[in-house]
Formats: structure tokens, C-alpha cells, sequence
């Protein structure tokens, strides 16, 4: 793998090389001082040019870069269309042989005054017309996890346990590829928030989560940790029942300590009621099962 001194040559260099490109700045993670640093974080540049729809036009460019693995085109009308102009944003997302990622935006100048203040962690790398406006300091904050409305609180508690009730129809019925599904998209994302909200609170809302919470674990006590790697379960139904009960032991958990902290109430008497009828379908209460 290329190191960062090497990837950084390449990519200035190629500017430097091309009139129209001019101005070349980073963001994403490796313009982020608070994110962990390694050999697989992508590099996110920007290369601000007027010749967008050449460079779509003929991509044999690509090479001076290294030997593409697979590519994406996020950006390509014909594939993804969301109704933007791709001749004024348009993105290449390379993964290279040699394990080196570049996600490539070429951005019209009419659009940098705005897509480059938007994000408060960009790192400027080369500005040939003095076109990139004075960045602030770089900061995560706008990543940081934000403190739970009362609102928002308890709607999330109440989709969780309301979304539970989905997976366990789905165990009765033998459903797994629903039940995993109601688990994995509907009680997840609930706990994932709760479990932010946790973390954000003892650090002053002053934390990012990263991306997909990716930090979220090593942020938990080991107990903690240990229950939210039991709520990833295999298609299979008892594993299914125990990682839903484990999502509820831990979400009650930090809900309560959310509440606590946040001077709301947890509604036990909905935790209660959901977990009583969780039990009462499992164990075959509410009527025969398909056969």
C-alpha cells in the first residue's frame, strides 16, 4: 500500500499538471485531527475544475492514480438519478489493487464557496487562484452527538419496544428473514440511538460516533460491550430470540440512565408491557404456531 507522503505527491501532482483544475482541498477523516488514523481511511478530495464533463467523458485518466480494483460513479444520472447537474458535482469513488482508496469529487468553481464551508473539517492542499475561502479550525463538531429532546427520547423508546413486537410475530411465524429484518432495521436503530445519547452525555455532547456508530463500542463498559455484540445473532430463531432479549436488557439500561441524567421519565410500565408480551408469544401463549 502506498504510503500517505506518496498519495499526497500524486494527487497534487496531477493537479499541478492540469490548467483547469484550480484548487485541490481534503475532507472526510484524514482532515479530522479527533479521528483515529490508519492505513485504510479513504482520501477524500475535492479538485475544483470547469472540465467536469471531460473528465466523465473519458476516464483514462483514472490511471495516473494506480490500478483500479472497482470503481463507483455515485453521481451518474443513468444510474443514480437524483436531479443534480453532473457537469458541476460529479464524484469517482476508486478503490485501487494496492489497498489505497481516493473518493474523488470534481467540483465546479460556482459551487466552492458553499460546499467548502459547509463542512468544518476540510484541509486545504493547493489554491491556484486564491479561490478556497480562510478555513477554520478543523472540528468534528458538527458530528458530535447531539442531547436528546424530551420528544425525541421518549419516541425513541417507544419505537423500540413498539418494533420489537414485530420481530417476535415474526419468530412465532417462522419468518426469520423478517423477524432479522424488524431487528436489524426497526429495534437497532433505536438502541444505537440510546446507546449514543449514553455516551454523548458523559462527555459533555462533545463526542462523534463516527460513521455506522463505528466508534460506539469502545465507548461502552465491557458488560455493555459484551451485550451489544449478543444482539447480532445468525438466521436462526432461538439466537434471534436471545439477541432481541439482549437488545431490551441493554436498552432498558441505558434508557434509564438517559432519563436519569436528562431529568425525563422512563415510561417502565411500556417496557413492562413489551416485554411481557415478547415472553408470552415465545413461549406460545397467544395461539398455535404455523405449521
Amino acid at each position: 500500500m502506498r504510503t500517505p507522503e506518496q498519495m499526497y505527491h500524486t494527487i497534487l501532482q496531477f493537479a499541478r499538471d492540469r490548467a483547469d483544475i484550480r484548487a485541490v482541498y481534503l475532507n472526510g477523516s484524514r482532515a479530522n485531527p479527533n479521528a483515529p488514523q490508519d492505513d485504510f481511511m479513504d482520501y477524500d478530495v475535492v479538485y475544483v475544475t470547469d472540465k467536469i464533463a471531460a473528465y466523465r467523458g473519458d476516464t483514462s485518466w483514472i490511471a495516473d492514480f494506480g490500478q483500479i480494483a472497482v470503481m463507483q460513479q455515485p453521481d451518474d444520472p443513468a444510474i443514480f438519478p437524483d436531479g443534480h447537474d453532473p457537469d458541476r458535482r460529479y464524484a469517482f469513488l476508486m478503490q485501487f489493487r494496492d489497498g489505497v482508496r481516493i473518493d474523488l469529487t470534481l467540483l465546479a468553481p460556482s459551487l466552492v464557496k458553499s460546499h467548502y464551508t459547509a463542512d468544518k473539517i476540510v484541509q486545504p492542499l493547493l489554491d491556484k487562484d486564491g479561490i478556497l475561502p480562510p478555513p477554520a479550525p478543523a472540528t468534528d463538531r458538527d458530528y458530535w452527538v447531539k442531547p436528546p429532546t424530551a420528544a425525541g427520547y421518549h419516541g425513541c423508546c417507544n419505537e423500540f419496544w413498539w418494533v420489537s413486537t414485530y420481530v417476535a410475530k415474526g419468530l412465532w411465524r417462522g419468518e426469520l428473514l423478517y423477524a432479522i429484518d424488524q431487528l436489524n432495521l426497526g429495534v437497532r436503530p433505536m438502541l444505537l440511538r440510546m446507546l449514543c445519547w449514553w455516551v454523548g452525555q458523559r462527555t459533555g455532547f462533545k463526542v462523534s460516533m463516527g460513521k455506522c456508530c463505528k466508534y460506539l463500542p469502545a465507548n461502552l463498559p465491557s458488560a455493555w460491550q459484551k451485550l451489544l455484540a449478543g444482539t447480532y445473532p445468525p438466521l436462526d430463531e432461538e439466537a434471534i430470540w436471545q439477541a432481541l432479549f439482549n437488545a431490551a436488557e441493554l436498552f432498558s439500561q441505558a434508557a434509564a440512565a438517559v432519563a436519569a441524567a436528562q431529568g425525563f421519565s422512563y415510561d417502565n410500565c411500556q417496557q413492562q408491557g413489551a416485554l411481557g408480551y415478547l415472553h408470552g408469544v415465545q413461549n406460545g401463549a397467544f395461539g398455535t404456531r404455523r405449521q
